[in-house]
């Protein structure tokens, strides 16, 4: 008989992960702050979205909620809130036809079907564009090129020539393309006609040595755009992007010609720019963002900005380029570790900007953005002059672990953030400055919970414990009030180390975390050494020791908690996906006997035999140098083998549950494949769910609510009785 039984649906699981998510902003006509969810719908098993405006800003209670249509892929408000563009793609028969719409508001001011000049939108955060000029009659977008038409000859070779891509979830998309779409407004407000129309796909004059793919196109002036440049390795790869901060890749300037000499260019041809590129080439520089002052003069540029290869995520860099000049400085440099004066680690914001990331308080013009603090995500004022930087969601002793995220500024004095704690799921929040310039809030939106859900979160209790013996290692602890005062045995712990290694487990809010916390586990996620947020010098600690420093991390993280009596020997289990699923089943290896049970997703197991689409990763992490002509040498394979949990598998007594994607590009199954057969091969108690179609993070609707209710029964059933 199977050791996983399910014993039915998570009580809390499905409407804690349906609640609205906010995942985007922008402010529209008269400044009323828009705000896009997705919600995920397990009846119909798919992710939908919904928008809803606020028009009476922080001065009404009043909103106004639409569901999107799925055939929006992406929609822009124009600097002057009076217009929309839209990327919309709409099914026909068993083709898909496309379409880019200019709305002024509710009257449609230009529409062209561009379904023959390129294929599907880029809507990614790495490619994707969508910018309007200053006068608002162009648009710039990025979609994928036609590599040309199978019917047009008999070669059959253009149909099966391999094309490097961006690796996980790029995987079957064509070459990003920028695109320019230019449009005369009529003078009697009718809808443009296609002779008042262009279209172009940019190019280089002076095409590089080998091909720049380019994306994240901005407007500066009507015939100057900002944009980022994909770069191939000498090899030719491109190393895949999804998580990684350290690609080849710059920041361009590119002009546009003339617009008289594009005048009757025929849709979807070639127009030749020329082009600069910015940023040096040992920089991997993304997100320009272009600041103008109160005359609509461009004056600054700016990007972030990390070391090229290394990490694949480390401290970020803000550099700003002066547009009168054209010189180059970096306004917030790498810090290698905090100081005790201002505890400041170093910025760790998303990817990339927010598309409109400034704001002015008084004379000062500020980039706003969130940012990692150790284990929390606050919101920093950055000064564009002089680099200063104010934390404005500091927390305080007594306040809720709130971590933030901004979405949107107005570009004036008001911008929309959301917040969460791991026991309180998002809500949206108005910031604003008033007469005085000082910073208010306004709460816009809050979750709608049945009251026997929010009943039970209320018992749950979230704190941060710095694990004193392994700084700057610190765990997030959520617990249940009642059961942690109640005699008897304690709640069986958890424990979560986070993937990456480079990336962080913060106090947001996690449906799936909070489900678990509520089926009455104690749930303790550590940051161990190399997490963001807490000073490049520990990120780049790990490098080299991988297998042993962030797994004694967490050894210490659960030696604590039971010091301070939080949890207990022998009630102990572990979960982890992808590097957390390597430290997992490092954990159960190398410490049979202090983890009763184990589940991991898409684990890491043995480095030297992973395929993935971020190869150059397995060698980096264990301090060896990545180079195009890298080979795995038996001593590389020796070092990478000694330091990876396949080493330990012997010694493994705790039965393990393996979540397996078929799809996944990042981990490649069979690294979760090998591990199963290992350890049955060693008749060890073992099973796997493998989830045909799912990728790295098994994020699907039923593959998410499958794997958190498997890992409720694996531990309900084993978490209880220590490994043999």
């Amino acid at each position: 008989m199977s050791l996983l039984q399910h014993t039915g649906p998570s009580t809390f699981y499905a409407e804690l992960a349906e609640l609205p998510l906010p995942v985007s902003a922008d402010f529209v006509g008269g400044d009323a702050p828009r705000v896009t969810y997705t919600i995920r719908d397990h009846e119909r098993n798919i992710t939908r979205s919904l928008t809803k405006t606020f028009p009476g800003g922080f001065g009404s209670d009043h909103q106004i909620t639409s569901h999107d249509s799925s055939e929006v892929m992406a929609f822009r408000t124009s600097p002057s809130k009076s217009r929309q563009a839209v990327l919309r793609e709409v099914a026909d028969g068993t083709s898909t036809k496309r379409f880019v719409e200019i709305w002024a508001g509710i009257q449609i001011e230009a529409s062209l079907d561009v379904t023959k000049y390129h294929d599907a939108f880029h809507t990614d955060d790495f490619t994707s564009s969508l910018s309007f000029s200053p006068s608002e009659t162009s648009l710039l977008y990025t979609a994928e090129a036609i590599i040309g038409d199978d019917n047009a000859s008999d070669d059959p070779y253009p149909k099966f020539r391999y094309t490097p891509h961006f690796g996980e979830l790029s995987r079957g998309k064509k070459a990003p393309t920028i695109f320019l779409f230019r449009w005369t407004r009529s003078t009697a407000f009718t809808k443009a006609t296609k002779q008042d129309m262009l279209l172009v796909a940019l190019s280089l004059a002076q095409p590089t040595q080998a091909p720049v793919l380019f994306g994240q196109a901005t407007f500066a002036t009507e015939d100057i755009i900002y944009t980022s440049g994909h770069e191939h390795t000498k090899d030719g790869r491109l190393l895949g992007i999804k998580w990684c901060f350290n690609r080849p890749m710059g920041i361009w300037e590119i002009k546009l010609p003339e617009s008289a000499t594009v005048q009757g260019t025929p849709f979807g041809a070639k127009m030749s720019c020329n082009a600069l590129k910015l940023t040096p080439s040992e920089r991997s520089c993304r997100s320009p963002r272009v600041l103008y002052d109160n005359n609509q003069t461009p004056t600054k540029l700016f990007w972030f900005s990390n070391p090229v290869g290394g990490p694949h995520a480390s401290c970020v860099s803000l550099e700003s380029r002066d547009l009168t000049t054209g010189t180059n400085k970096v306004l917030v440099d790498t810090v290698m570790e905090p100081t005790p004066e201002t505890d400041f680690p170093g910025l760790y914001p998303n990817y990339n900007m927010p598309y409109s990331p400034f704001l002015r308080r008084g004379d000062h013009t500020y980039i706003v953005l969130h940012s990692l603090w150790r284990s929390r995500a606050t919101i920093l004022f950055i000064d564009t002059e002089s680099g200063a930087i104010s934390d404005e969601t500091k927390m305080r002793d007594g306040e809720p672990l709130y971590n933030w995220d901004l979405h949107a500024t107005d570009d004036k004095t008001h911008f929309i953030c959301s917040r969460s704690t791991p026991t309180t799921p998002h809500e949206v929040l108005l910031g604003y400055f008033d007469e005085h310039d000082n910073l208010n809030w306004k709460v816009l939106d809050k979750p709608m919970i049945s009251f026997a859900t929010e009943n039970a979160l209320r018992d749950l209790t979230a704190s941060i414990i710095p694990i004193g013996a392994r700084p700057p290692t610190e765990t997030i602890v959520i617990q249940s009030k009642k059961a942690s005062t109640r005699p008897g045995p304690k709640s069986i712990c958890v424990t979560i180390p986070h993937g990456g290694p480079h990336i962080s487990t913060t106090t947001s809010f996690y449906p799936a975390t909070a489900a678990l916390a509520l089926e009455g586990y104690t749930i303790s996620l550590p940051n161990y050494t190399g997490s963001m947020g807490f000073g490049e010098k520990y990120i780049q600690k790990l490098v080299g020791h991988c297998g042993t420093m962030e797994v004694q991390d967490v050894v210490e993280s659960v030696n604590e908690l039971i010091r301070l009596g939080i949890s207990e020997h022998g009630r102990q289990v572990v979960q982890g996906a992808s590097y957390g699923g390597f430290i997992a089943a490092h954990l159960i290896g190398q410490y049979p006997t202090l983890f009763n049970a184990a589940v991991m997703r898409n684990p890491i197991t043995s480095f030297g035999e992973l395929a993935s689409d971020i190869l150059d990763c397995a060698y980096t992490e264990f301090g060896l140098q990545f180079t195009p002509d890298s080979l795995m040498t038996p001593a590389t394979f020796q070092r990478m083998f000694e330091a990876s949990p396949i080493a330990h598998v012997d010694n493994v007594r705790a039965p393990v549950l393996l979540l397996i994607g078929e799809d996944d590009l990042r981990v490649g199954p069979a690294q979760g494949l090998r591990f199963y057969h290992a350890l049955k091969g060693r008749e060890r108690r073992v099973e796997m769910l493998w989830f045909k179609g799912e990728m790295h993070l098994l994020n699907g609707i039923e593959a998410a609510r499958v794997s958190l209710e498997a890992g409720r029964d694996w531990f309900k059933n084993l978490g209880q009785n220590p490994a043999d």
